[in-house]
């Protein structure tokens, strides 16, 4: 699990499949980015068993997400620079060396991750219902 956590961060960030995967237009790109990222999500929770540290990743990928669903191609830049994956494995890393600036840094984060995560939630559900107006908008005005 561990050396499929290493690829993933690898390939995603090192390689920039989540700047490409973010081209893909209407969002899907990001999402299918943060579902790759579920297996720092699986590690986190149910591996190591750190509601906090799995609050500090979800909050990282969703931050990813919603940066990357920013339109005209500025969220596709975010998202070749935002580097999520390699932030999840610090935060793994760090946890699993008993690192004691890291797991103070996510505990204390843990309410704040929270509370950032229901907003960054509802920022996505608003980005989509922008994106979807947008096109609605703008396909009404070039096929009309």
């Amino acid at each position: 699990m561990y050396l499929m956590m290493q690829k993933v961060t690898r390939y995603m960030d090192q390689y920039h499949l989540d700047g490409i995967a973010g081209l893909v237009p209407g969002g899907l790109g990001d999402i299918a980015s943060a579902i790759v990222a579920l297996v720092h999500i699986y590690f986190g929770m149910f591996r190591l068993r750190s509601i906090p540290l799995t609050l500090a990743i979800l909050n990282n990928v969703l931050r990813d997400v919603l940066m990357g669903m920013l339109p005209f191609f500025v969220g596709d830049i975010i998202d070749f620079l935002n580097k999520a994956h390699k932030k999840n494995m610090k935060l793994i890393d760090g946890y699993l060396d008993d690192d004691a600036a890291i797991i103070q840094e996510v505990n204390r984060k843990a309410w704040q991750s929270a509370a950032i995560l229901i907003v960054l939630i509802l920022a996505i559900v608003g980005m989509v219902w922008v994106l979807i107006w947008l096109t609605k908008t703008l396909g009404t005005v070039i096929f009309s």
